[in-house]
């Protein structure tokens, strides 16, 4: 492994990792009053988009670290829905 696929696996590591706290704390208090659902819908088409881009690209860390991050923001957005 190169020194750029080591740093983009790194990368996509802690943006993804980012939205695990939010994902627990949303899950624990059953709120996500102030979440915006719009920025998670935009947020959500964007990593979209990465995703489909990484794919295309067949770049392994944009590819992994999309998939999870997408997961994880749709998975806030569903608390958002259920948790109103």
């Amino acid at each position: 492994m190169d020194f750029t696929f080591l740093l983009g696996l790194l990368a996509g590591l802690l943006t993804t990792t980012a939205f695990v706290p939010q994902v627990l704390r949303t899950w624990r208090t059953k709120s996500a009053n102030d979440l915006s659902t719009g920025m998670f819908v935009v947020f959500c088409s964007g990593v979209t988009l990465w995703l489909i881009y990484g794919i295309l690209t067949r770049d392994f860390p944009v590819i992994i670290a999309n998939a999870v991050t997408l997961m994880l923001a749709l998975t806030i957005l569903a608390m958002k829905f259920k948790y109103r």
